[in-house]
């Protein structure tokens, strides 16, 4: 679900110091993309979109299982078919992986 050596990789790049206001602003953006998915429901164009945006955040820190399923999502959406990846699919997959990164990185963090 996270990819943790992407995760160990940002962190080593960008410090640790700074990582936490990456994860921040990136759980407030996805948010907002999530809520603007909503918005789209039936509108490809919109929905490819938010997809493209959502799979580049997620994989910049590591959310491997909400990248995978916002590349699903953009490709159907690509294709017309926006319906085939759900907002509220996209939703709970963000929330069941933030709550393992969140519940995780206290520890990967001391490792």
């Amino acid at each position: 679900m996270i990819d943790w050596s992407r995760v160990s990789e940002l962190i080593e790049e960008i410090g640790a110091e700074d990582f936490g206001e990456i994860v921040e602003l990136f759980l407030m953006e996805v948010e907002t993309a999530i809520g603007s998915l909503e918005e789209a429901a039936g509108d490809a164009k919109a929905t490819e979109e938010q997809m493209h945006f959502l799979k580049g955040a997620a994989l910049n820190l590591g959310f491997e299982a909400l990248a995978q399923i916002c590349l699903k999502g953009e490709k159907a959406a690509a294709s017309g078919r926006a319906d085939v990846v759900t907002a509220q699919e996209v939703r709970t997959t963000f929330e069941t992986s933030s709550a393992q990164f969140q519940a995780d990185l206290p520890e990967r963090l001391a490792a």
